[in-house]
């Protein structure tokens, strides 16, 4: 492997024990690009199940996963793909969560669509919870 997540095909991820985009009833937004990753969890009707700022290591994102997956079966969604969001990763691949990325352009548009004007880290977990 070349140190990137491994791509796996729609018809592997049963196989793997993965769940697919439609099994998916709990999205986990995580805006990784600050210091302390905040995040928003939100069912499939886009209402807030919680929030809140998680410590980036492999024990705090656990445990974000582990509350979010009492709600059902939590998907991560990340807005930046590198280094600074590789524990986030690793413990969902660990985990067998799939994980969706929303590019920056993506991000743009769909922040258009929401109230406000600041970019926060909380209204950025909202919108990519919720793209």
């Amino acid at each position: 492997m070349d140190g990137h997540p491994e791509l796996v095909k729609d018809d592997d991820k049963e196989a793997r024990g993965l769940a697919t985009p439609e099994q998916v009833d709990v999205w986990l937004g995580l805006d990784v690009g600050r210091e302390e990753p905040f995040a928003e969890v939100l069912d499939d009707a886009g209402e807030r199940l919680f929030a809140r700022s998680v410590v980036n290591d492999q024990a705090a994102l656990e445990a974000l996963l582990g509350r979010a997956s009492k709600h059902g079966t939590p998907g991560l969604v990340v807005d930046q793909p590198g280094s600074i969001a590789q524990p986030a990763l690793a413990v969902a691949r660990s985990q067998q969560v799939p994980v969706a990325y929303v590019p920056g352009l993506v991000m743009r548009r769909a922040a258009d669509l929401y109230p406000g004007e600041a970019k926060t880290d909380k209204r950025d977990a909202l919108i990519i919870a919720d793209t």
